[in-house]
């Protein structure tokens, strides 16, 4: 069945959207909670972030809400509304927002969210989802924050690599598939199509903090790589960083996939994207409680003097200048 969202009219549309999901539609929320407030603003653009031929809507929904509340999270607030705008072309019937709007409300619901905000708007070319999120803490807590100073401990969420290695298989069996037609075997990459398609922020990633009395003296969402997130922290701390190689955690897939597609697994880590994982800068003071309490992070390096650079440490000691798209200028060619 496919319904064309003209037939229904835009404001129905929407309300029918929001019946039964628990949220009422607020494009502008007005937010009663008492504390400090942190806003996070995302733009994703069919062909550029996401391709439609290997992503189902209901996925997207769900992987584009984690997406603007993953700073939210960084930034140790607990976000509490999220707004929606999407841009439509007209191949996309009521059915297909349907789908992503049951993954956002998901994830809303996953996370505690008040308050949601959608608008539908036409669109030219394809699919566009503009997204904002707000995210409050209380002050007691925003207060306890510490400056970055060196030798904070550089902590990271989970392992990287595995999503950049799903990209990677839909690519290539997209190619494949419009060749020959045939519908691929996907059922041995499970676990990096999962890290790409479906990735998750666990729900206690700001309480497990601020319960342990661990307050972090910064963090960054990554998914850009790890190389993004390390030159953001460099440029925002004023600090070097030091990345060890041999602490950068990788699954055992993510080296199989790997191997197989000819792609080196650390350079997976450190300028893929989409893992949906976080970096956390932690006073070294608090060593031994990181050791104890969240043994499912993993120290992966430290911020050291500014004329350390932003580089990563072989085990045999050397130093070797981390690079990230976006940070270097590209050189015109000499016919431009």
């Amino acid at each position: 069945m496919r319904t064309e969202i003209s037939t229904i009219g835009k404001e129905a549309a929407t309300a029918r959207l929001f019946e039964g999901t628990g949220f009422k539609n607020e494009r502008t929320p007005h937010l009663s909670e008492k504390g400090e407030v942190v806003t996070s603003h995302k733009i994703l653009l069919e062909g550029v972030d996401f391709d439609l031929v290997y992503t189902p809507l209901k996925h997207l929904g769900y992987k584009a809400a984690l997406y603007v509340m993953g700073d939210v999270f960084a930034a140790l607030r607990q976000p509490v509304a999220v707004s929606v705008q999407l841009g439509l072309s007209s191949r996309f019937c009521y059915e297909d927002v349907e789908q992503f709007w049951q993954g956002v409300t998901a994830a809303a619901k996953e996370h505690g969210l008040k308050h949601l905000g959608l608008d539908l708007n036409p669109s030219v070319n394809g699919l566009c989802i503009s997204l904002s999120a707000t995210g409050v803490q209380r002050k007691a807590v925003v207060e306890q924050i510490p400056a970055p100073k060196n030798m904070d401990l550089i902590c990271l969420t989970g392992r990287l690599g595995a999503a950049y290695m799903g990209l990677h298989i839909l690519e290539r069996e997209k190619v494949s598939f419009n060749k020959s037609g045939a519908q691929p075997d996907l059922s041995k990459y499970k676990g990096v199509l999962a890290s790409y398609l479906s990735p998750e922020i666990k729900q206690n990633v700001v309480s497990r903090f601020t319960d342990d009395k661990v307050y972090p003296s910064s963090g960054y969402f990554v998914t850009r790589g790890l190389g993004d997130a390390a030159l953001r922290l460099a440029a925002d701390s004023g600090f070097g960083v030091k990345i060890y190689l041999e602490k950068i955690p990788l699954s055992e897939e993510t080296f199989t996939v790997a191997d197989e597609l000819g792609i080196d697994p650390v350079t997976a880590a450190m300028n893929g994207g989409d893992d949906y994982q976080f970096i956390f800068t932690v006073p070294i003071e608090k060593h031994n409680v990181i050791r104890k309490d969240f043994q499912d992070y993993d120290v992966i390096g430290h911020l050291a003097r500014p004329e350390a650079g932003v580089v990563i440490v072989t085990p045999e000691g050397a130093e070797i200048p981390i690079h990230a798209q976006g940070y270097t200028a590209v050189e015109p060619s000499e016919e431009a």
